[in-house]
């Protein structure tokens, strides 16, 4: 045992293990990745690095804390361009599942095939399962993540209180749970999704502390006070004003 007079070796090492980001993963420990390296890879496409600046990518990345090692699991996965950020943050030793309904489109189900199609990024597996049985035979995952795809749910007869029980489900104790999706006022709940492709912020975070989240925050990166959000989110002629929520499954 190693002890200091004055404490100063003590404080030393305190102040190098709060410096790290670790994190029981899989038995394993989940380390902190280098986001900006992650998005500056030299294999990622044109669409998908135009696609970054609207998403503001790093931003996400760093808000949603995907580790080297982790599981995850990508609601409404659509055409992956998700998948496979959260693949490239999460690397070889982590893994996640792209997963779609068996609603969407054959188009959509070819994009993602086609984007992993001889790809390098061999860590990801495709779900085609629905909304309220996102994650069929899968683990336990670390990070669920449910980017812009919550308000197709409110106009597709899907039953969201049994769906976000089912994420709850999904996830290890402790796991975390990241919405993003385009808003709709207050008033408009989840009335404009077909509509206006939005959702209100305030009627998501209570249907999933309804189902048993706990509210970690949230983050204005995406926002934008001069949307009114009373037209469509889809070809809009502004900037899309956008909530992003994070909660946790209780321990």
């Amino acid at each position: 045992m190693v002890t200091s007079r004055n404490g100063t070796l003590i404080a030393a090492v305190a102040a190098l293990l709060g410096s790290l980001t670790i994190l029981s993963c899989g038995g394993s420990i989940a380390q902190a990745q280098d986001y900006e390296k992650v998005l500056a890879a030299a294999n990622r496409t044109e669409d998908d690095r135009s696609n970054d600046k609207r998403r503001e990518a790093l931003k996400l990345l760093e808000f949603t804390g995907p580790k080297t090692g982790m599981l995850v699991l990508d609601m409404g996965a659509g055409a992956g361009y998700s998948t496979e950020l959260m693949a490239r943050a999460v690397g070889p030793t982590g893994k996640v599942w792209g997963q779609n309904g068996p609603l969407r489109s054959n188009i959509v189900l070819y994009q993602f095939e086609k984007r992993f199609k001889g790809s390098p990024i061999d860590n990801v597996a495709e779900v085609i399962s629905p909304m309220t049985n996102p994650a069929p035979g899968l683990p336990p995952v670390d990070l669920v993540t449910f980017f812009f795809a919550y308000h197709d749910t409110t106009f597709m007869g899907v039953d969201r209180p049994k769906m976000n029980k089912a994420i709850l489900a999904a996830l290890k104790p402790g796991g975390v749970l990241v919405v993003v999706d385009h808003s709709a006022r207050p008033e408009d709940g989840a009335t404009v999704g077909e509509t206006y492709h939005r959702v209100s912020e305030t009627i998501v975070r209570a249907e999933l502390e309804a189902a048993g989240f706990e509210f970690v925050n949230s983050s204005d990166f995406l926002r934008n006070p001069e949307d009114p959000r009373t037209s469509s989110s889809l070809g809009a002629s502004i900037k899309v004003d956008q909530f992003v929520l994070k909660f946790r499954k209780p321990a």
